[in-house]
């Protein structure tokens, strides 16, 4: 008699068991991939290697197969929260140790390091002062607070439209203080190289048929012309209203009283025109700004990490990157969310999100386990039954056995 069989399928069961409790327990855990235990039957080798009438002696688990299907999405509210949609997973380093994991749930530790809830950090490519990536191995992320270096205002852009039925007036009486001595006016915010605001206002004239004086004044002082009078150029249009010349007009060594550097930029009238229409501010930019700090940054769809500062500006800080492999089933499991590459499942293709077989990532959201509760607990009752079936051979074997024994 042999009790091989429904001690092997006790055994199968009962690690079935192990599995399905693991799952369940599991149901709640960001990023979890639940498993699957995978049995093989067995069979007695053959000294000859001949037999087709062998019976097997039971079975055994052959693997216990994590499944990477995709879990849901959930929103949060920390901007930290990201969830992978697609494959891939975020690559982690913890003093030079790498490994991987599925939950997206990161903080900034004291030093402004992203890490996951043991202190590894979330790997990608840092951007310089430049908002440049710094492509190559991927290090781990920073989040810089410093304030955002100003930047000088180097071109204004301006875009108007001139009134072509205003009547001409001499542009020696032009007097920035009387507005009945300048047809209009715009005024606009520049910048000097320490981020200090300045008050840059235009005036314009209309001298002659398609021809118009432009006057400026910075902080309220006129800005010396060939005559120290504010004119700093003139724009001339043709009879279709279109600008034939005076664009750009250029102003250098303006002075100020900060302390910092002269100003210098040029005032770009192109696409500008004249014609028998109100006068219309249509476009009026320039390219500088403050200084700021760091308000709030959001990861995007690609990886990249984006600040926003108090001035208004955006700076690229970083980029996540992701890693796949060949086989994920062949990871070491490592706990805490998190896995190990192995020779079974292959190096690892390291790349920016949404290329490649990566997937794209969702800011403030994490990825929910991919356990079916309903599907566990009827796998729970099945496993139950096969336990159940396999000690009731075991409990036949014992009596056909026991009539053995009693044979007189």
């Amino acid at each position: 008699m042999s009790f091989q069989q429904g001690l092997s399928g006790l055994n199968a069961a009962a690690k079935n068991l192990d599995v399905i409790g693991n799952n369940v327990a599991n149901a709640s855990t960001v990023g979890f991939k639940q498993s699957q235990a995978q049995f093989a039957d067995v069979y007695a080798n053959s000294l000859t290697g001949a037999g087709g009438a062998g019976v097997g002696i039971g079975t055994k688990v052959a693997q216990v197969a994590q499944q990477f299907t995709q879990g849901n999405i959930s929103s949060t509210n920390n901007p930290l929260d990201i969830a992978i949609n697609g494959g891939g997973f975020f690559r982690m380093d913890n003093n030079g140790e790498v490994s991987y994991q599925r939950n997206g749930q990161f903080q900034l530790d004291r030093m402004g390091f992203i890490v996951n809830p043991t202190g590894a950090k979330l790997t990608g490519y840092m951007a310089n002062a430049s908002g440049t990536l710094a492509a190559g191995a991927p290090a781990p992320l920073s989040i810089n607070t410093a304030d955002l270096v100003p930047q000088v205002t180097s071109e204004v852009n301006a875009v108007h439209n001139f009134n072509s039925n205003k009547t001409p007036l001499s542009a020696a009486g032009f007097d920035m203080t009387a507005p009945t001595t300048y047809h209009d006016s715009t005024a606009l915010s520049v910048y000097d190289s320490l981020g200090n605001e300045h008050m840059l206002q235009t005036f314009y004239v209309k001298s002659a048929a398609g021809t118009w004086d432009v006057f400026a004044a910075n902080d309220g002082v006129l800005i010396g012309g060939s005559g120290a009078d504010g004119q700093i150029g003139t724009l001339s249009f043709n009879d279709t209203g279109a600008l034939t010349g005076g664009s750009p007009l250029t102003l250098s060594g303006l002075a100020v009283t900060t302390g910092a550097a002269a100003l210098n930029f040029t005032i770009d009238f192109t696409d500008s025109t004249q014609f028998g229409s109100a006068f219309s501010i249509n476009t009026l930019n320039q390219d500088g700004y403050t200084s700021g700090r760091l308000a709030s940054f959001n990861v995007g769809a690609d990886g990249i990490v984006l600040g926003r500062y108090t001035n208004g500006q955006s700076a690229v800080l970083g980029q996540v990157v992701l890693a796949n492999f060949a086989n994920p089933n062949g990871l070491q499991q490592l706990g805490n969310n998190m896995w190990a590459e192995t020779s079974a499942s292959g190096t690892p293709l390291v790349g920016t999100p949404d290329s490649g077989s990566l997937g794209v990532l969702q800011s403030m959201a994490v990825e929910d386990s991919n356990v079916d509760l309903t599907a566990e607990l009827v796998n729970m009752i099945t496993a139950q039954r096969v336990y159940q079936a396999n000690a009731q051979t075991i409990k036949a074997q014992d009596a056909v056995l026991q009539t053995l024994v009693n044979l007189r």
